[in-house]
């Protein structure tokens, strides 16, 4: 679905991981992450959970996963919630990473 080093992607062009999104580009991505919303030059979600604990162990994987792909989210967490905020300085803006990684993150919920 998402390519990280380049290639063609769902929209049909080449580009780069680090290639600023379109606005059309974002509105399309966020069709497919429904529970994440543009604020500003950024993705945004606010993950509930039962408690502080589950709430660690969520921000623990995304932490782990971050490192290995080397994009690091803003993260806020407010005792049982967390936000997590994607956007890639380097592009300036939203770039594929951020929908591919926010997915990732989606997925941490089901597995």
């Amino acid at each position: 679905m998402h390519l990280l080093h380049g290639g063609v992607t769902r929209y049909g062009r080449e580009f780069c991981a680090m290639d600023k999104l379109t606005p059309e580009q974002v509105d399309q991505g966020l069709v497919q992450l429904s529970d994440w919303t543009l604020n500003g030059e950024s993705i945004q979600r606010t993950f509930g959970f039962d408690d502080f604990i589950q709430s660690m162990a969520f921000v623990t994987r995304v932490a782990e996963r971050a490192e290995a792909v080397q994009h690091h989210p803003d993260i806020l967490v407010r005792y049982n919630k967390v936000t997590l905020t994607l956007s890639t300085h380097d592009a300036g803006g939203l770039s594929e990473k951020d929908l591919a990684f926010a997915a990732e993150c989606d997925g941490f919920l089901v597995s």
